[in-house]
């Protein structure tokens, strides 16, 4: 079987907590999700949850 085709302008993106990686603690949270490359050229930042810290926290795109 082939490998699924390309939908397009989406492209797969990961999310790491900038509040996580500030403090030092061991671990990370990071999610996974896709974005439009043709409508957001620039690099998403969202409000997910981090499990670790127990709150809300911004998680900017890397890579």
């Amino acid at each position: 079987m082939a490998s699924k085709k390309a939908k397009g302008n989406r492209v797969q993106v990961i999310l790491e907590c900038t509040e996580h990686k500030a403090s030092g603690m061991p671990g990370t949270s990071r999610y996974i999700t896709t974005k439009n490359r043709k409508n957001t050229s620039e690099r998403l930042e969202l409000m997910k949850y981090n499990p670790i810290l127990k709150k809300m926290t911004l998680h900017k795109e890397i890579k």
